[in-house]
């Protein structure tokens, strides 16, 4: 693992040594010295290491593959400080990643403070930020940084970082390789990759198949990827054609209440199912126009298909209205009587995103006044078109809590109905000036103008309003702009080259989603925080952090080290609030904070590489407002509970830590693994944090849920074994000692016994935790072979 807040320069050439360009530097944007960080979105020259005054980690092909994880947000998890994987989902390829308190999830309606780009495009999807993992072919990374802080070059969603992730070419990845694996979980996965050159053109190849069943009930995964590129390049001139193809198909069924877990771990509760079709190109070039000044730019076009099914307990089920009563034996009469006799409903939908864009930069490292300077000057235009549609089917539960279709006229309903565009408008400037060895000073500032138009409707499907708009259609329509000035300024102290102190203060902003215009009129309350009424104005969030730190090493890399603090307040914090019993609507309700600290210590010892990192991270309320937790002990006969500025902020543990260890046994075998610790953490729906097991709510319901998972240390193992230069077995074993833990959760009514049967009465229903279990041990097992 490379840690660039501990690497060491490594010139490629006298003009490295003497800090001019690389051999071929119009190829920088495709793998930059590992101590040379990108900074800025797009391709260009960077900066060294030590002029960035932020604390920045990266790592690069060889060293996922050593660790053979899963994909991407797997590697994040088990190497950088900071981190803590949230597997909301309870799918391998469909984790939150939150650093520093901040998510980058594939979950709509999760609040995504990281931004993440791939080869200079902003992947966070138009239509509610989310990211996608299973989108990235591990297979054809080349390198990924993190940048912490909310730098503004970066852009909208950059509240508390940056991850930035470069794909490899057949100019720097020649050769040809092939990986097979399989094992626990019923899990297969084969791999290919070829790169090479002519001349001046290069091209590289690479597609990964996977599949599983999956340790839990109702749960394969299967996973196609392909990426391919093309490219040109002289002393001057780089051009980069690539294509990202991916088809996924995602059981994530989640949280699972701890009373089901306990009869059987495998349980589920109700299936959920994510696909995903992706076709994404992206055209990439740099031009020196001349020595001193670099022109880059690219296209792109990203076309994805989301189609989801999410199984749910219906909430109408024998509900409280004021129509006339129904026969439940009967077929139904009229799509009340369909919503109010039915005890299962899915959620199925349909998400076409559509994004195209561009982006220009210029580059000017010429001298000011005999110092040394670089200034970047860029901008970026995306145009995102969404169609979006949700249907209801309602009918009866099989014993394994799947929906029997109810054949009537009166199903299938289309509940939402929603196009949207998207365009943001985009203007960066950063520079970079250095008076002497010893002072480097940043300055940067972002213009953002982000236009939002939904036209649409939604139909209401809560029976409370049986005759007073049930079943009615409701308009959904509205035009948003968001605009923002986003300024930061930081400075480094390098008295040595092996020593450097840095301090920073940046600002950045995210605009809104659909999900939350669509659902933020307290007149019009939504019945669940992902369903559309409305679409009012809400104010976009601001974050502004400060951060200080330092970094050093050994030149003979025996020794590495990194300390970092943070702080960052969030202003206009958007939540879902309450206005009764499962009804609510997002609003701006003031600010959060998150602070905290990074601390990494490594080196190199003879066979040995080793790291460790600390980071405590106190995320908290800091305004009052109230939120829908029926199942809290303190929620009011309404279910609702109030939060109080220093309230934890739920699934983010204030201490997480990681050693990670390789070594070399002998030239052919090497071994090698990793400990992650991470400390206890609230719960959604206890956001106050006074929820106490064994007591009752205000609407008289006993509360068995604590409102809080336990702490939990994991290890995993992972072995090579050189069989000859091109050919090599491997094995990677997870959780050593079968840990029973848990990462996600929420405290929740639970519809079903332990043993899975259903309850019909709602008043019988427990309150309690419903977590989301991380995998048992598992061992897989594989080969890789490769040849020039």
């Amino acid at each position: 693992m490379y840690l660039a807040a501990a690497a060491v320069p490594i010139p490629a050439s006298a003009a490295d040594a003497a800090g001019g360009p690389p051999s071929n530097p119009a190829t920088a944007q495709e793998l930059p010295q590992i101590t040379v960080i990108g900074n800025t979105p797009l391709g260009g020259l960077g900066l060294p290491l030590n002029q960035i005054p932020s604390n920045v980690q990266t790592a690069d092909s060889k060293d996922m593959q050593r660790q053979q994880t899963l994909d991407l947000a797997d590697y994040l998890n088990n190497n950088f400080s900071g981190v803590n994987a949230g597997e909301s989902a309870d799918n391998p390829f469909q984790l939150d990643i939150n650093y520093h308190g901040f998510t980058a999830s594939p979950l709509l309606g999760t609040p995504e403070g990281l931004s993440v780009y791939v080869d200079g495009v902003r992947i966070n999807e138009s239509f509610g930020d989310t990211v996608n993992w299973d989108l990235i072919p591990q297979s054809a990374v080349s390198t990924v940084t993190l940048m912490s802080g909310s730098n503004p070059v970066f852009g909208l969603n950059t509240l508390g970082g940056a991850l930035s992730v470069k794909t490899k070419s057949g100019h720097d990845d020649p050769g040809t390789e092939f990986e097979a694996y399989g094992g626990s979980f019923g899990r297969r996965s084969f791999e290919g990759a070829t790169g090479g050159e002519f001349g001046n053109f290069d091209y590289f190849l690479a597609g990964n198949y996977f599949d599983e069943t999956g340790w839990r009930d109702n749960s394969p995964t299967r996973v196609y990827q392909g990426f391919g590129k093309v490219g040109w390049q002289n002393d001057k001139t780089d051009i980069d054609l690539s294509y990202t193809y991916a088809d996924t198909s995602l059981y994530g069924n989640g949280a699972t209440p701890v009373s089901m877990l306990d009869y059987r771990r495998a349980a589920s509760y109700t299936p959920d199912f994510t696909a995903n079709l992706l076709r994404f190109v992206n055209l990439t070039g740099t031009q020196f126009l001349t020595d001193k000044l670099l022109l880059s730019g690219n296209v792109y076009y990203r076309h994805l298909m989301t189609g989801a099914a999410n199984g749910n307990i219906n909430d109408n089920y024998l509900a409280n209205y004021t129509g006339p009563p129904f026969d439940c034996t009967a077929p139904p009469a009229s799509r009340a009587n369909l919503t109010y006799c039915a005890p299962g409903q899915n959620a199925t939908s349909r998400l076409l995103q559509r994004t195209k864009g561009f982006g220009l930069q210029l580059t000017d490292s010429q001298d000011v006044f005999g110092w040394t300077n670089q200034a970047i000057l860029g901008a970026d235009y995306n145009d995102s078109n969404d169609t979006f549609s949700q249907s209801s089917l309602f009918g009866q539960l099989t014993s394994d809590r799947h929906l029997v279709y109810a054949a009537s006229p009166f199903n299938d309903e289309t509940v939402i109905s929603l196009t949207g565009g998207n365009k943001i408008y985009g203007a960066y400037l950063t520079d970079t000036l250095s008076p002497g060895k010893l002072l480097h000073f940043t300055l940067s500032v972002r213009y953002n103008r982000n236009t939002e138009t939904l036209n649409g409707y939604s139909i209401d499907a809560d029976l409370g309003d049986f005759g007073a708009g049930f079943d009615q259609e409701s308009p959904l329509k509205g035009d948003h702009t968001f605009s923002r000035l986003n300024p930061a300024f930081g400075l480094t102290v390098t008295p040595t080259d092996a020593l450097t102190f840095y301090a920073d203060y940046n600002e950045a902003s995210r605009a809104p989603t659909v999900i939350e215009l669509g659902c933020a009129n307290p007149a019009a309350p939504c019945g669940l925080p992902n369903a559309f009424a409305s679409d009012p104005d809400l104010r976009q969030v601001v974050a502004r952090t400060v951060e200080v730190g330092a970094r050093g090493n050994r030149p003979d890399q025996r020794l590495t080290w990194s300390a970092d603090v943070f702080h960052t307040v969030n202003s206009n914090d958007i939540q879902f609030v309450t206005t009764g019993t499962n009804a609510g609507y997002f609003d701006n309700v003031g600010n959060t904070r998150r602070q905290g600290l990074d601390l990494s210590l490594g080196g190199k010892e003879g066979g040995l590489n080793w790291h460790l990192t600390y980071s405590f991270v106190d995320a908290t309320f800091q305004s009052n407002f109230a939120v829908g937790a029926q199942s809290n002990s303190t929620a009011n006969a309404d279910g609702a509970i109030f939060v109080r500025p220093g309230d934890r902020i739920p699934l983010i543990p204030k201490h997480t830590g990681r050693l990670v260890l390789d070594y070399a046994l002998t030239q052919r075998w090497d071994i090698g693994g990793n400990l992650i610790a991470a400390s206890g953490a609230y719960l959604h729906g206890d956001e106050n944090n006074a929820n106490q097991a064994g007591g009752t709510n205000g609407a008289g319901a006993y509360i068995s849920g604590t409102g809080w998972i336990p702490g939990y240390t994991v290890v995993n193992l992972q072995s090579t074994y050189h069989v000859t230069k091109r050919a090599e077995i491997f094995a990677r074993l997870v959780n050593l000692f079968d840990k029973q833990y848990a990462t996600a959760g929420f405290l929740t009514t639970s519809s079903f016994e332990p043993n899975g049967a259903f309850i019909p009465d709602p008043n019988n229903r427990s309150h309690e935790n419903a977590v989301a279990p991380a995998a048992p041990r598992a061992i897989w097992v594989g080969m890789r072979v490769r040849w020039e």
